[in-house]
């Protein structure tokens, strides 16, 4: 029984996904924790609530419906294109002190048309919240964690910063902190002296050899960590990463592009600038902005109410492409927000690579701008 109320234009919200021809589902609370602790992201893992199984698995209340949904569609066996929404508790603390609370969203899986799906998505959160919000002045950000993606592989860095660098897309903090280290490299210390000497001969072998002796004579078991091989590569790694330095010119270039704020319609030409006097090819990211422009403008959205945030992104690990927030202008509050996460359903395990875009709104946000008015 739910310990919270429904929200009262549940019904209304219902009949705007019924209108979008959407089939609605739902989850269990109770839910497998891995998925959610290996793709969602540092951000929601450390607010979920965990509790473990009979048997010792790992078990968590539902924090998001992403996950859930996705998990449920490949369960079934479902076939695509499919379009699925939901209204329902989801528990995770939260910066306002809740920690149980109702969400709503449609989850769109299978549309091989990128630019119309992402479109729609945007078009369906902003169509729904004017259906609840009739006559407020909505505003929406939106990123693309594709296009930095491009940025920063474009620029040469090696893998493991490229790595580093696209899991803080989103948190400007953490992403500035890198780029320190990247600017001011700090030798790594406190490595064993032989240890550091074969990573320095790039003899892959007898550092492998060492570090399992250590571990047999420390009584470490492998069974329950890394591998004396996996531990040799990460060392070598976290060595060749600590002594990479972001040479001036790449450094103030990516600083440039994290700055880019703009219209959204102003966008496209924005970022082909950027390109051509950086010297950088962007390739399909940047097509596949422009396509997506495009489908929105076919589709009568209100490009002047949109704005283009090169540093923008969601706190989620699962995001590929389109990231975006809706809210009400005059307001920091986020009314709505969702993007593409084309990698996730192959990672939980579907047999066929399956694109798909998404959103949620948040229901208590509506609620208390709702009784604003």
């Amino acid at each position: 029984m739910p310990l919270i109320d429904m929200p009262d234009f549940s019904t209304d919200l219902l009949a705007e996904f019924a209108a979008r021809r959407t089939e609605r589902v739902n989850t269990p609370v109770i839910q497998p924790a891995e998925p959610f602790l290996d793709m969602a992201g540092e951000d929601l893992r450390r607010r979920i609530f965990l509790t473990e199984s009979e048997t010792g698995a790992n078990l968590c209340l539902r924090p998001e419906f992403t996950i859930p949904v996705c998990l449920r569609h490949i369960e079934t066996a479902t076939g695509t294109p499919k379009r699925y929404s939901y209204l329902g508790e989801v528990f995770r603390q939260r910066r306002e002190g809740s920690h149980e609370f109702y969400q709503a969203g449609i989850e769109d899986l299978g549309d091989k048309d990128i630019a119309s799906s992402d479109a729609r998505a945007i078009g369906d959160a902003t169509g729904i919240l004017k259906a609840l919000l009739p006559g407020r002045k909505l505003a929406l950000t939106l990123g693309d964690q594709a296009v930095f993606e491009a940025v920063v592989k474009a620029l040469g860095l090696p893998f493991g910063w490229q790595r580093r660098l696209i899991h803080a897309f989103g948190d400007m903090a953490h992403l500035e902190a890198l780029l320190e280290r990247l600017a001011r490299p700090q030798p790594v210390t406190g490595l064993d002296p032989e240890i550091a000497e074969l990573i320095a001969s790039d003899n892959e072998e007898d550092l492998v050899a060492r570090i399992d002796r250590t571990m047999q004579e420390t009584g470490y078991s492998t069974n329950a960590s890394r591998s004396p091989t996996e531990i040799a590569r990460r060392l070598k790694e976290k060595l060749e990463l600590a002594e990479t330095r972001l040479d001036g010119t790449a450094l103030l270039l990516l600083r440039e592009f994290l700055t880019l704020q703009l219209p959204l319609a102003e966008a496209p030409a924005a970022l082909a600038g950027f390109a051509d006097a950086a010297g950088l090819k962007l390739g399909d990211a940047v097509s596949r902005f422009d396509a997506r422009l495009a489908a929105l403008a076919n589709a009568g959205a209100d490009l002047s109410a949109m704005t283009y945030r090169a540093a923008f992104g969601r706190p989620l690990d699962y995001y590929t492409g389109l990231v975006f927030e809706v809210t009400e202008v005059g307001s920091s509050a986020v009314l709505a927000g969702g993007g593409r996460f084309d990698r996730l359903l192959t990672l939980l395990g579907a047999r066929e690579h399956i694109p798909a875009v998404g959103f949620s709104l948040w229901l208590d946000r509506i609620e208390a701008a709702r009784a604003l008015r």
